[in-house]
């Protein structure tokens, strides 16, 4: 069985040896946003993680404060809030008297972006943001500038720059259509973009059929022995297979992580990381918003300074100029 739109790390340790799973696994959801802070700033050390109180959230952020120590990160602060929580004064206070150099965490949309809502509201000093499902989720621009710089990871995203160069790069194979490719059939099949949701489960498919046609046959044991031994590079990205102690499970494909730019003045998503699959650089520190928001105010206020300082014409003068005008008029008629 190829999983697709499961994400559980515990399935893949209870003794199942044909089941393989598509998507990145749960363990390594926000891994990647470490990564690229890492990348990014190889001098920043302090982690706030701060998740929603729920299964899936709690076990991605375990999986990433065990990931951020193993890699010499400090983990100032990790606190679960109750979902539905909708005012995060309290947590924000505990970020600003930890000082961390970046925040992650999350949970779900409505979390995720009333938490960075406020997060800009109260200028919150942090080099970086990286939260789980709202970013990636278009409705995310409705909260304006707080979006801004924002980072998220995604499954997949159609502007994921995955290629035959990113394959040679890594040494792999590069198996099936391109990312373009697939973008175009979906449009003009259904109608609108695609989302990791559907790029999973064609990839699911294409995976298995790669497994047959290596295997030569549709043997189910020969099928498996394909698949254990798979590793090569799609439009949806890396694809490779434990074969130990979580047999099935993937850790080939990596979280593509995007972050919510201005291009001509409108909010897009653009995907940063990793690498192969990035559409633009990341802006980093996501603090530089509150700079240029400074300077777009400063800009309007020397504006509207020169506005009233601007010589306004006297009324007065005016009616003496209509007045003079017309006596002249008068007397031109008078000698005429």
């Amino acid at each position: 069985m190829i999983t697709t739109g499961a994400a559980s790390d515990s399935i893949h340790n209870k003794g199942y040896t044909h089941i393989f799973q598509i998507y990145t696994p749960a363990s390594r959801y926000l891994t990647g946003a470490l990564d690229m802070f890492k990348a990014a700033d190889p001098n920043a050390k302090k982690v706030a993680i701060v998740y929603e109180n729920s299964k899936f959230a709690k076990d991605v952020a375990t999986a990433a404060k065990a990931y951020a120590e193993k890699n010499g990160f400090e983990v100032v602060l990790f606190e679960a809030y109750a979902p539905g929580t909708t005012d995060f004064s309290s947590f924000i206070n505990k970020i600003l008297a930890k000082k961390p150099d970046a925040i992650i965490g999350g949970g779900h949309f409505a979390d995720g972006e009333t938490f960075a809502k406020q997060l800009y509201e109260k200028k919150v000093d942090v080099k970086l943001v990286s939260l789980l499902v709202a970013p990636a989720v278009p409705e995310f621009a409705e909260i304006g500038d707080a979006a801004l710089y924002v980072t998220g990871p995604s499954q997949w995203e159609p502007l994921a720059k995955y290629t035959r160069e990113s394959a040679k790069a890594l040494g792999i194979e590069w198996y099936g259509l391109s990312v373009e490719e697939f973008d175009k059939e979906y449009k003009e099949a259904y109608g609108y973009d695609p989302g990791y949701h559907a790029a999973g489960g064609y990839a699911a498919g294409l995976v298995l059929q790669k497994a047959i046609e290596d295997a030569g046959t549709l043997d189910t044991e020969e099928v498996k022995k394909a698949l254990e031994k798979m590793d090569i590079m799609t439009f949806y990205g890396r694809i490779k297979f434990e074969t130990g102690k979580y047999y099935g499970r993937q850790i080939g494909h990596e979280m593509v992580y995007l972050q919510w730019q201005k291009k001509d003045g409108k909010l897009v998503k653009e995907v940063v990381w990793p690498d192969a699959a990035k559409s633009s650089e990341l802006v980093y520190p996501m603090t530089t918003k509150y700079g240029e928001e400074a300077k777009g105010k400063a800009k309007e206020t020397a504006e509207e300074k020169q506005a009233q300082e601007k010589p306004k014409s006297t009324p007065g003068f005016e009616v003496a100029l209509a007045i003079a005008g017309i006596s002249v008029a008068y007397l031109l008629r008078r000698k005429l």
